[in-house]
């Protein structure tokens, strides 16, 4: 069991209270709809494996390390992605990173590999230490005492890195448009369908559907554009940055020969835009608000922050020992992603579990991270657990921000590289506080956001 490696403050954040038995199919429907992190129990925080017959057909919610290790990694083959999730991130995602399956994976997979190497990667730091910089530059513009949102000031961010970075050419558009269409985008293709949940035809409309045209639109516009501009370069005798852009545009399968569809490409340019930048703003969101309540936590990241921004930018990440240790926590507490599904091809034994072909399985990192089993304190704050020494008594299974296996994030060093140097810089000039009275409610909306946003109360480091 993993706990601190010394003791800390009892800082315990708000999060949904565990049912004490599972509700009934309809409550349980219109729960799911709302927020899904509503729906589980106090067993499901407590029990490895559970299995039953609900709502949605045959389950099993798995959070015992090693029949996860055998669903991600060592029987991969068995656990393919379930009809719902494809469903739900179909607008503008299908074909994708995220949802392609098989050879069309790995062929994209390979082509995007050399652009998330750790030399790669680090070669990215000098741009988010300056985008950090330009944040902290602008918020010190503002009133002491100035009630901020962070949540859409890390969306920015974050957003900008990407622009400089990945995509080395910018975005096609204004920033605010695209976080407004991110936001959209999230609400509407996030809030799982009655007639999904229902399996109902595709044939069927979906009202979230509908509601996520005006946001897919944009970006399909904006990424259209992308493509063309980078089309007419490579065509051309200037040479082409090798940025996304361009390795997906030269990507070839290995034993065809045959490039990636224009399908295929728009997928995987939306894939990095909307989950890439998302996943990485609220890690940093839920980071500032873990830290609004914990007064030694501020102290000592400004203190490393202090003694490490003023010098090289190679490997300031990595001496940022501290601060990397808050941003795993709150993904311990707050994980960008809550849930992953697949559904078993065929039979399977989980420790000792009988899996029937069919079965929706379900691996929550909400639920994982927090899990009585394999944490101590598992709803406390405590960033000393992601310490050296502490961190590597975790099992690599009992913690999956990133997921694990062959289809672990491929962006998961960049983020963390990014999280890391961006907090840093917030924290060396400001003290975050909690707006006295507002509730903060974590909601699963593919990811999980604060709901109505993050205000803080800004001050000014002494």
């Amino acid at each position: 069991m993993h706990g601190p490696a010394s003791p800390a403050p009892d800082v315990r954040p708000p999060f949904p209270a565990p049912l004490e038995r599972r509700p009934g199919p309809i409550t349980f429907l219109r729960t799911l709809q709302r927020n899904p992190i509503e729906t589980w129990t106090r067993a499901h925080f407590e029990q490895p494996i559970l299995t039953g017959r609900g709502p949605l057909g045959i389950g099993a919610v798995v959070s015992d390390p090693a029949a996860i290790r055998r669903i991600l990694v060592d029987n991969v083959g068995n656990y393919g992605k379930d009809a719902l999730q494809k469903r739900v991130l179909a607008p503008g995602l299908s074909h994708g990173l995220l949802t392609s399956e098989g050879e069309e994976w790995r062929i994209q997979r390979r082509a995007l590999a050399p652009l998330f190497t750790p030399r790669v990667t680090a070669s990215f730091a000098s741009a988010m230490a300056r985008n950090a910089q330009a944040l902290t530059e602008r918020w010190a513009r503002l009133r002491p005492g100035h009630i901020l949102d962070v949540q859409p000031q890390m969306a920015q961010v974050t957003l900008n890195i990407l622009g400089e970075t990945i995509f080395s050419d910018g975005l096609e558009r204004d920033p605010k448009e695209f976080m407004e269409a991110m936001s959209q985008f999230f609400a509407t293709i996030g809030s799982l369908d009655l007639f999904d949940l229902l399996d109902f035809p595709d044939w069927m409309p979906r009202l979230s559907k509908l509601r996520s045209r005006p946001a897919v639109a944009f970006f399909q516009s904006a990424v259209e554009d992308m493509i063309a501009r980078r089309k007419t370069l490579l065509a051309g005798d200037q040479p082409a940055p090798e940025d996304l852009l361009t390795l997906l545009l030269r990507a070839k399968d290995p034993q065809t020969g045959a490039g990636l569809g224009d399908l295929e490409v728009k997928a995987n340019i939306m894939t990095f835009i909307a989950a890439g930048h998302e996943t990485t703003a609220n890690a940093l969101t839920w980071s500032l608000f873990l830290l609004s309540l914990s007064p030694e936590w501020r102290e000592r990241l400004a203190r490393e922050a202090d003694a490490v921004l003023d010098g090289p930018v190679e490997g300031m990440a990595e001496r940022l020992v501290e601060t990397r240790a808050v941003i795993e926590e709150a993904m311990r507490l707050y994980p960008p992603v809550a849930s992953l599904s697949r559904e078993a091809l065929g039979p399977d034994d989980l420790c000792g579990r009988r899996i029937r072909k069919g079965t929706l399985v379900v691996i929550a990192p909400y639920v994982l991270h927090r899990h009585a089993l394999l944490w101590n304190n598992s709803n406390r704050f405590d960033p000393s657990r992601f310490l050296p020494g502490a961190r590597d008594k975790i099992d690599r299974y009992a913690y999956l921000p990133f997921g694990a296996g062959p289809r672990i994030c491929i962006g998961a060093a960049f983020s963390i590289q990014e999280a890391v140097l961006v907090l840093a810089a917030i924290m060396r000039r400001f003290a975050l506080l909690p707006v006295p009275g507002r509730r903060v409610e974590p909601v699963q909306r593919i990811t999980l956001r604060p709901r109505g946003g993050m205000p803080l109360v800004l001050t000014t480091r002494t």
